[in-house]
């Protein structure tokens, strides 16, 4: 909780590179978020929505046939997919949602990858009585229908954009453009710990909800015991940090992020930003970015709506510069045989975001000791994929086919 700094940096990476124009707007923001997270009028209020409209806590949940079937460390998973909208990032959006009642706007702006976050603001916007405008690629927008519908039928406007990969890093321009239009009356709820302070922060902190609960459940479950290795999914950062942030201080347990390998780094057709990114800057801070030669972000690929991204949060790129952070890659194959795994075996359908994590959580398991154990963050739930995959996946993967 010491970072970021004064200037929004963690260590050598964060900071404002937003336009000047929209400085006080962001001032605003950080100024108005640091009065108030920590009164218990603020907090009572996140907790009364956390708790009736989300249905928080969430379990952590023993996956005992992939574990006997893996033959190693024992796997567990902590349910975001349980959450009302079926995954993390309502954790952020109903906080972001509080912060524009507090400060008298009348909006939400958002980009959205795979819809989940789309779907997250608008259900508290509709609670909150706000407008609510979400920002989607249109390449996404034709993977997750049942998404875009969802997010209408709560009262947002889906705004397509069609630039580029017309994938998440669009989406995200797309909104920004709109938010310097608008700050006077709206506020951007970005949708991961990216961009410039105080976003990573404020995304961080309200994550930080399903670590310091994992870390308690397990305690619970174990007899005392914290686990082991910690597994998280990577694109921009929010369900990483989310339960990162109840282990970052007990150096006995294994922080591990799983990137998206795409169809193989051999073809250049993944997101894996920090197996193979370098230093740059990309939406108002600087991080961790897949770039070309001349600096812009590099076109990148997988399965997974939700990790089309070409950078990672400034938070992310410190932890993983520091050691503190280890990065694996799974590829788009891997993840969807773990997305018909999982279903079948566990009665459960993640999100192809988090069949990434599960995919090398059973690898790690399949390696590791039976006296060890792995929780995965588990940050949603795959009822906006089964259309695509079915459509495209289910003869190549499913045996029963």
């Amino acid at each position: 909780m010491k970072f970021p700094d004064a200037e929004g940096y963690f260590g050598r990476f964060g900071g404002n590179y937003y336009p000047p124009e929209v400085w006080p707007a962001l001032e605003e923001l950080a100024s108005t978020y640091r009065s108030l997270r920590d009164t218990p009028d603020f907090q009572d209020a996140l907790e009364t929505v956390r708790v009736g409209l989300q249905g928080r806590p969430t379990p952590v949940h023993f996956l005992r046939k992939t574990t006997t079937e893996a033959g190693g460390a024992r796997i567990y998973v902590k349910r975001e997919d349980l959450n009302h909208t079926g995954a993390h990032k309502i954790n952020h959006c109903v906080g972001f949602a509080l912060l524009a009642r507090k400060m008298g706007k009348r909006k939400l702006i958002a980009e959205t990858g795979a819809g989940q976050h789309g779907v997250a603001l608008a259900t508290a916007a509709a609670y909150f009585g706000l407008e609510c405008e979400v920002h989607m690629g249109a390449v996404d927008i034709g993977k997750q229908s049942s998404n875009v519908g969802r997010m209408r039928l709560l009262g947002a406007q889906v705004v397509a954009a069609d630039a580029g990969q017309s994938a998440l890093k669009e989406a995200s321009d797309s909104a920004f453009s709109a938010y310097v239009e608008q700050h006077e009356h709206a506020l951007y709820a970005i949708g991961s710990a990216i961009g410039p302070h105080p976003f990573p922060m404020i995304v961080r902190d309200f994550q930080s909800a399903v670590g310091q609960e994992a870390r308690s459940q397990f305690l619970s479950l174990s007899g005392g015991f914290l686990p082991d290795h910690v597994v998280a999914c990577l694109a921009g950062g929010s369900n990483a940090m989310g339960i990162y942030a109840g282990f970052l201080d007990d150096p006995a347990v294994t922080l591990t992020a799983v990137e998206p390998l795409g169809k193989s780094n051999e073809t250049g057709k993944h997101a894996a930003t920090l197996s193979f990114g370098t230093p740059g800057t990309l939406h108002g801070a600087q991080s961790v970015v897949l770039q070309q030669e001349d600096g812009t972000p590099s076109h990148v690929s997988s399965v997974a709506s939700g990790l089309v991204y070409p950078g990672v949060g400034p938070e992310i790129a410190m932890l993983h510069e520091a050691g503190r952070l280890k990065v694996s890659a799974i590829s788009d194959e891997e993840a969807i045989s773990t997305f018909f795994r999982i279903a079948k075996s566990e009665g459960i359908i993640p999100a192809l975001e988090s069949s990434h994590a599960l995919a090398f959580a059973i690898k790690l398991a399949e390696r590791s000791p039976s006296s060890e154990s792995v929780l995965v963050n588990l940050s949603g739930r795959g009822d906006k994929d089964i259309d695509y995959v079915l459509k495209y996946y289910q003869g190549e993967y499913d045996p029963e086919r």
